[in-house]
């Protein structure tokens, strides 16, 4: 909610500030105002006098401000299932981890949840998301157990509810036992909708619309999962162009390219945006960029499965919204965004642009406010300034991993992971000190580990 008439205030002082502002506007050293859930001021120098209701002043020398990292596409069940398939294929990884990912329940993706969301949290994310499009029948409240850990975590959140309706026997990859039906997919969704979705300024929970993709749905789920979002006001997220053999895929059984069978189901669009987006020629770009459709870009997770490198700066140039994304952790073990960030910026340099494809700005940028724009919400989050929600966090650039790095936002990008010293999600802290206050770590690493075990026994008894 707004700030109110006398709000409680938190003033940070003496730190680098990076703003991620429509000017870039940075401070070598300055000052943010937080009263209540809002971020009131954002400037050089120290805090107005005066202030009242000061509950907590933090003396932040030594640390860079940004911010909140904003992650824009994740599988959080995939925790449990880490460090498999190691030397597959997007198709064959696929194909490998179906059947045991089929057999998850609601304590097995309530633990992955928990282990994802704690690996973002401590590492920055303050806006997580979760694809999740594995539902399989008698596993319990699957939605609800995600859109819980979330809540216990403190992290603002967009579950984009996932389904499947293309098995095998219909020429999809996910085994038969895996998927939903048209009508219980559509049903499922919005009823997800009903109980969950927050339009408020400062909502902490939404729902996007989120069939998973060209080979595991049916065109039928597509259209109509467009026509539901659009009637209910929410966004839609799926996986687009990931690997040369989806693109293969889709020519083979619907004659076109996927840009352009994403555009006879309603899938492109402002109020879209897709994961990966790896195999894009200057058409498909020109498409997303006249439509407003975002992508997710998962830089290791696409060089874990030999995606290819996607053409960020060619969107970029031509008007993409662009976030990042982590992706799942059964590829991306890791699980966590500072990562993308450094990706991002290395493996683009790899491509057609070279040294000139991104900078550690625009890594950032893509990182906070691109994030922002392709959930829908820049309007509140992805930038600090006057008005905005106070989801941000302090990075800590004097320790032996950063200090001889003069400038603190190239340090942020292309230095190790910094530690997090103060992350703050509308306005209330969620990691102190590098670590998390909301839950207990050892806990939620001992779950995940019970989990993961009990998943691996039932898949190998099946």
């Amino acid at each position: 909610m707004a700030a109110s008439a006398d709000p409680q205030r938190l003033v940070i002082e003496n730190c680098s500030i990076a703003t991620v502002d429509a000017h870039d506007t940075e401070y070598a050293s300055g000052h943010i105002v937080v009263a209540d859930n809002r971020i009131e001021s954002v400037g050089a120098g120290k805090a107005p006098e005066g202030l009242t209701g000061v509950v907590r002043r933090v003396d932040a020398t030594g640390h860079l401000a940004t911010p909140g990292l904003v992650n824009t596409h994740h599988h959080f069940y995939q925790w449990i299932t880490r460090g498999l398939a190691t030397d597959h294929n997007l198709f064959d990884w696929l194909t490998a981890l179906y059947p045991t990912w089929a057999r998850v329940d609601e304590p097995m993706v309530r633990a992955a949840a928990q282990g994802s969301l704690a690996m973002m949290a401590r590492g920055g994310v303050t806006t997580a998301m979760d694809h999740h499009y594995v539902y399989p029948q008698g596993s319990g409240d699957l939605s609800g157990a995600i859109i819980g850990a979330a809540r216990d975590m403190g992290v603002r959140f967009t579950l984009a509810r996932g389904s499947m309706d293309r098995s095998e026997k219909d020429g999809g990859l996910p085994p038969d036992f895996a998927v939903e039906s048209l009508e219980g997919a559509l049903a499922a969704t919005e009823a997800t909708i009903d109980a969950h979705h927050d339009t408020s300024f400062d909502a902490m929970t939404q729902i996007a619309v989120a069939p998973c993709s060209p080979f595991s749905v049916s065109t039928e789920l597509l259209v109509q999962g467009a026509e539901l979002a659009r009637r209910r006001g929410v966004r839609l997220h799926t996986h687009g162009s990931e690997t040369v053999e989806e693109e293969q895929f889709c020519k083979e059984l619907f004659g076109m390219g996927p840009t352009d069978y994403f555009e006879t189901t309603g899938w492109l669009g402002d109020d879209v945006w897709m994961a990966h987006c790896v195999h894009m020629n200057d058409s498909d770009i020109a498409a997303f960029a006249r439509t407003g459709t975002g992508v997710a870009h998962c830089p290791s997770s696409n060089a874990r499965l030999a995606a290819g490198i996607a053409r960020v700066p060619d969107m970029l140039a031509a008007g993409v919204p662009v976030g990042l994304g982590v992706d799942g952790t059964a590829s991306n073990e890791s699980g966590e965004l500072h990562t993308e960030l450094r990706n991002a910026l290395l493996i683009n340099r790899l491509g057609a642009h070279r040294e000139k494809a991104l900078n550690a700005r625009q890594a950032l940028r893509l990182a906070t406010y691109g994030g922002a724009q392709v959930l829908g919400r820049a309007d509140q989050i992805g930038s600090l300034e006057a008005g905005k929600l106070a989801d941000l966090v302090l990075w800590k650039l004097d320790t032996l991993a950063h200090a001889s790095i003069a400038d603190p936002v190239t340090a942020l990008v292309l230095g190790a992971a910094a530690p997090v010293t103060l992350s703050l999600v509308d306005g209330r802290t969620v990691v102190e000190d590098n670590h998390l206050t909301t839950v207990d770590e050892d806990a939620v690493a001992r779950a995940t580990r019970d989990e993961a075990r009990r998943l691996a026994q039932i898949a190998a008894g099946a």
